[in-house]
């Protein structure tokens, strides 16, 4: 199998909340030939999340991680990451905070997809906050994780026009349309540098 960084290829981790399709277009992506990842583990934070069903399919071990008490959380997630040897981590769908302390053990290791074209709409109802202020584009961008929410370095972004006829579904999901291909762009770009 080619690789892009020449060793093998890069235990990956992807964590999720809901429905998972990102996770699916990067388990697809990972299965390809240019992919430099190859996802050994599904970590979320919610036991009724959608996306659990393609651990099953694609027999990928999943981890329900109880984010009740973050700091016990998040020791658990570290110990299984080191465990697992997860060098990456993707995050898509994933609703909650990592602390710094957490974002440090990963440094520059941990990508997040955002449906929106930061900095702008950072945090939740991105779609909405661009319709209220009839933007004339919205889209998605994949960035670098650090302390701040949705604040660090951005690795690719890919514009969406938002049409007059436009519906918040229908733009939703016109932008999750591109996330699916943007996602897997920004993970070849960072590991062919």
């Amino acid at each position: 199998m080619a690789q892009l960084t020449g060793n093998n290829l890069i235990s990956t981790a992807v964590f999720i909340s809901g429905h998972g399709t990102n996770l699916k277009s990067l388990i697809k992506f990972s299965k390809k030939k240019k992919s430099p990842i190859i996802i050994k583990l599904i970590i979320s934070s919610n036991n009724k999340a959608k996306g659990l069903k393609y651990s099953k399919a694609y027999k990928i071990q999943k981890k329900i991680i109880n984010f009740k008490n973050k700091n016990i959380a998040e020791k658990n997630l570290l110990n299984l990451l080191f465990k697992k040897k997860i060098k990456f981590i993707c995050l898509a769908g994933f609703m909650k905070i990592l602390s710094k302390k957490f974002i440090k053990k990963f440094s520059g290791k941990i990508i997040n997809i955002h449906p929106s074209l930061l900095p702008k709409y950072k945090g939740l109802n991105t779609h909405q906050k661009a319709f209220n202020n009839n933007d004339k584009y919205s889209g998605c961008t994949v960035h670098y994780v650090t302390g701040k929410v949705d604040s660090g370095k951005i690795i690719l972004q890919k514009k969406v026009r938002i049409k007059r006829k436009d519906s918040l579904n229908n733009l939703r999901k016109k932008v999750l349309f591109e996330e699916h291909k943007l996602y897997p762009k920004a993970i070849i770009k960072i590991f062919k540098n």
